[in-house]
């Protein structure tokens, strides 16, 4: 290996691990926050609409900020964003137990954290990532930095359920806040705008465009469509997991650190879904990949209603839609950037981060509108299942060029 192809191995992992960081402690401390429903409800006596309002309005908020940072991070690069992020979902965090009314909760869940998870989310680290990596990796690429977001899961939402038992819960929230001040060092590593890697880059790549004409593109083709609506439906089922597993599980009558366990084992098997279709994007239409995700999601989800509700069977079912979880973002974001290229690619993105948390509203505030309609949250897994026929369906019309047969080697 010559100095300069270990120096671009070197380029590579380093921001792997610089965007893969960011995202382990965001969505880490994010996606730990379903553990604190319990608490907020007994502590405030506000009821579980209202603290599901505030998360509801904190998930749709996160993506209204996705095409905003990623815009900004098209132009100025993503350094500055990341930065702005860390602090403000850190702050936000650390503000919330002392909120007592539910607009405080949503200033502090919906609009600080919320917001600042967004600064620093998928968009820009994803289009960030893609931006310095070349195109052949880039699927590879993108499945190790939502992998290394799951593992933030699996790492921290055992660490909060441990926290909340021995220090209190408001105390373990802030605990949970401050983890995400870690990933400042990364907005160094990733703070160039740069242009995109040239080595193998496609012909997408090679038409930049100012952020108007891209988007005014993107909502002509019905391709980039389609993926919008589908990453709605995954939305609506990763908040109902995130936000209302546990309560779930606490409704089955289990004592709360399954609830912290099933939120792990969502986040370990993610890791494995994600490493495993970022792999496949290479090897099969990315179209096809996203069909087969959402028919599992409708087809586990069936599985589990029919199932004894006891601590194996919660966790198993936690195991195998944390094969499907995030596993949707390799092939969502791969599809973005083969139509359109990376050059807008954290706007474009954005936007389709932007309806799955306008799916994840949905999810997470009827999960708790379903519960107190009916004591009982299986009315809201029969509109799951159903929203993920209709997202396999819907990608089935995505015109996808099949992949090139890679070149044979001569022979000798």
């Amino acid at each position: 290996m010559n100095d300069a192809s270990g120096q671009r191995k070197l380029a590579y992992w380093l921001v792997l691990l610089a965007a893969g960081g960011t995202f382990a402690l965001s969505m880490g401390s994010r996606q730990s926050m379903g553990l604190f429903l319990p608490s907020l409800n007994t502590s405030t006596g506000l009821g579980l609409g209202a603290i599901s309002l505030a998360f509801a309005f904190g998930q749709l908020w996160w993506g209204l900020t996705q095409p905003i940072a990623g815009a900004i991070a098209d132009r100025w690069g993503p350094g500055r964003v990341l930065v702005a992020g860390a602090l403000l979902a850190a702050f936000g965090t650390f503000i919330t137990p002392y909120m007592t009314t539910t607009l405080g909760l949503i200033l502090a869940i919906g609009v600080i954290a919320a917001g600042g998870s967004g600064l620093a989310g998928p968009a820009v680290l994803v289009a960030a990532t893609m931006r310095m990596i070349p195109a052949e990796k880039r699927g590879v690429a993108t499945g190790i930095v939502n992998a290394a977001g799951s593992f933030g899961q699996f790492a921290v939402a055992p660490l909060a359920a441990a926290w909340i038992v021995s220090l209190g819960w408001g105390s373990a929230m802030q605990a949970v806040g401050l983890i995400v001040l870690l990933s400042l060092p990364a907005a160094w590593v990733l703070r160039g705008s740069g242009a995109p890697a040239s080595h193998g880059a496609t012909a997408a790549d090679a038409k930049p465009k100012g952020t108007k004409a891209a988007v005014a593109e993107a909502f002509r083709d019905r391709n980039y469509l389609f993926l919008l609506a589908g990453f709605f439906v995954c939305g609506f089922h990763v908040a109902l997991l995130a936000i209302h597993l546990p309560g779930m599980v606490a409704a089955c009558g289990l004592p709360p650190q399954w609830g912290g366990w099933a939120l792990a084992m969502l986040g370990l098997f993610n890791i494995v879904g994600s490493l495993a279709v970022g792999w496949a994007t290479q090897r099969w239409r990315m179209k096809s990949l996203l069909v087969m995700l959402y028919a599992a999601r409708a087809v586990f989800v069936l599985m589990f209603l029919a199932a004894p509700k006891t601590g194996p069977i919660v966790l198993l079912f936690a195991a195998v839609m944390g094969l499907t979880y995030l596993a949707t973002v390799p092939p969502t974001a791969g599809l973005v950037a083969k139509f359109f290229g990376p050059a807008n690619m954290a706007t474009l993105f954005g936007l389709v981060m932007l309806t799955h948390q306008i799916g994840a509203f949905a999810g997470t505030w009827l999960g708790g509108k379903v519960f107190e309609w009916t004591g009982a949250y299986d009315w809201a897994w029969y509109i799951d299942i159903v929203l993920a026929i209709g997202a396999a369906l819907i990608h089935l019309p995505i015109r996808e060029a099949r992949l090139a047969r890679a070149p044979q080697p001569a022979a000798a």
